[in-house]
């Protein structure tokens, strides 16, 4: 469970790394500009929630 969670991480930051490249700017909310907005931010909450997955896990396991 904890490598395909790794996985996942991975695959959501090469998605933030790619959308973040169309971001243009000088307009940010027009286009296709707005789109890679919306991939950025939904790649950023993938990663935060999947960060808080692991911390939770770890927490579990030594809770035990």
């Amino acid at each position: 469970m904890k490598i395909f969670i790794y996985i996942l991480v991975a695959i959501a930051s090469g998605l933030f790394i790619y959308n973040a490249t169309f971001l243009d700017f000088n307009a940010l909310f027009i286009g296709e500009s707005k789109t890679a907005l919306i991939g950025v931010l939904a790649s950023a909450c993938v990663i935060l929630l999947l960060t808080i997955l692991l911390i939770s896990k770890a927490i579990q396991v030594k809770a035990k």
